[in-house]
């Protein structure tokens, strides 16, 4: 499929597919491939994924793949501070549709604690992320038609702490007022600290954002995305 006529900013890579089932195909044997090599020279790598409905046909074509799965850590660039068996949490979007068949294996972190609140959550989260394999070898992230990615929304409060590269946390608190929940979301230092960042997109919609994206680029309160816009960033995008 041609990929679409925009101004691609120098540096990024782009994957363009006929349908959401053959993107994730390839976005699945790219992430793959990608621990296979990690896996090659290091004892373990790290993955980290994104939520919603975009990535389920991506998690149902990863699992089968046949790699050291022992030796991945998965957790999740961020997640709703919701129960484990609600239908809005990631938590249970991962177990349901990746942590199965080959992947059932890996070892996976979650970001929800029992805590009340996410502000109370937080320190929680951060203990329970320090057995993790930092920096993150591989993000894989969505994109929402506001330009947020992860939770770093532009109507949150805590943006510039989260958008921060002095914040020395991995996680933050995201309360922002345009969502029905509160949120936990890996800090921009620790989301942008990965070797590969891959962004995995659906829609004409999304397509729209993105040109939105380019445009202005260092305007990054406005549209958080754009701070992982950057040469090496791999781009999978169907309609």
């Amino acid at each position: 499929m041609k990929t679409p006529e925009l101004n691609w900013p120098q540096g990024v890579k782009t994957f363009v597919a006929p349908d959401a089932e053959t993107l994730a195909e390839s976005l699945a044997h790219r992430v793959a491939d990608l621990l296979k090599a990690r896996l090659a020279e290091a004892p373990r790598a790290s993955l980290a994924v994104s939520g919603g409905s975009t990535p389920v046909p991506f998690f149902r074509v990863l699992r089968r793949q046949v790699l050291d799965w022992t030796r991945v850590d998965i957790t999740l660039a961020d997640e709703r501070w919701v129960s484990d068996n609600s239908e809005d949490s990631n938590t249970r979007l991962v177990k349901e549709h990746l942590l199965r068949e080959q992947a059932a294996s890996a070892r996976f972190f979650p970001l929800k604690q029992d805590a009340v609140s996410a502000r109370d959550g937080q320190p929680l989260c951060e203990a329970a992320l320090a057995d993790f394999t930092w920096p993150l070898d591989l993000l894989v992230l969505g994109m929402g038609a506001d330009g947020h990615t992860a939770s770093l929304f532009p109507d949150a409060p805590e943006l510039p702490q989260a958008m921060d590269k002095s914040n020395h946390h991995d996680t933050i608190a995201m309360t922002p007022p345009s969502q029905p929940q509160e949120r936990i979301s890996l800090t921009c230092r620790a989301l942008s600290g990965a070797r590969y960042t891959l962004l995995h997109l659906k829609g004409d919609e999304k397509l729209a954002t993105l040109t939105a994206a380019f445009s202005e680029p260092d305007r990054i309160f406005e549209m958080p995305i754009r701070a992982f816009i950057k040469p090496d960033l791999e781009i999978f995008w169907s309609p």
